[in-house]
């Protein structure tokens, strides 16, 4: 499978332009662990772009992603990337991480929602300046991104096998590189300027 053939499955069955943000950093934060581990740069950024792209049609628990596997068996994913994508939902597939990839897929997912969410709230709105220190500042303070499952990304990291704020350090590189696409360049605040 191709990327620009993932690419397609995502555009179709996702509308929402953060989720799809979200989908690409999920994506950079992959690709960069493949290389650092001498993995499949192309396999690993796939399984990243795809592992969500059913949640705008199975928008709940119960579904997501077991129904999203079927849909993408249809459309000729590759079994190792749809049981990836399985793994990262073990509470409700059953099916837990046993393969770097799988590993690395459940410890860069809800991390970038946080590194996002962290850079939004900077004067900055960018990457380029975050710190991981204010990751780290956010992260102690339990009504900011309440919904980020931090037990969850502790022990996803710990079974990946990296220190958390090491990792940390590194999907924010990963996004670094995307930076535009995601809308973390610092664009936004300079629109905010250029409006005042």
């Amino acid at each position: 499978m191709t990327r620009d053939e993932a690419l397609a499955i995502m555009h179709e069955f996702v509308q929402s332009p953060n989720l799809r943000r979200h989908m690409y950093a999920v994506e950079a934060a992959m690709r960069f662990y493949a290389r650092k581990l001498g993995a499949d740069e192309e396999k690993w950024g796939i399984t990243g772009l795809l592992h969500d792209f059913d949640w705008e049609i199975h928008p709940n628990m119960d579904d997501h992603p077991i129904k999203g596997a079927a849909i993408l068996r249809q459309r000729g994913v590759p079994e190792e990337i749809v049981h990836a994508i399985l793994t990262h939902a073990p509470e409700r597939t059953g099916l837990y991480p046993q393969t770097p990839m799988e590993k690395a897929l459940r410890a860069c997912d809800e991390i970038t929602g946080l590194i996002t969410a962290v850079a939004l709230v900077r004067p900055s709105k960018s990457l380029y300046d975050l710190k991981v220190k204010s990751v780290k500042k956010k992260w102690k303070d339990k009504s900011f991104a309440a919904g980020v499952h931090r037990e969850e990304i502790e022990q996803a990291v710990a079974d990946f096998g990296v220190e958390l704020w090491e990792h940390v350090a590194n999907v924010i590189e990963a996004m670094r590189g995307i930076a535009p696409e995601l809308g973390l360049d610092g664009s936004l605040a300079q629109g905010r300027q250029n409006a005042a």
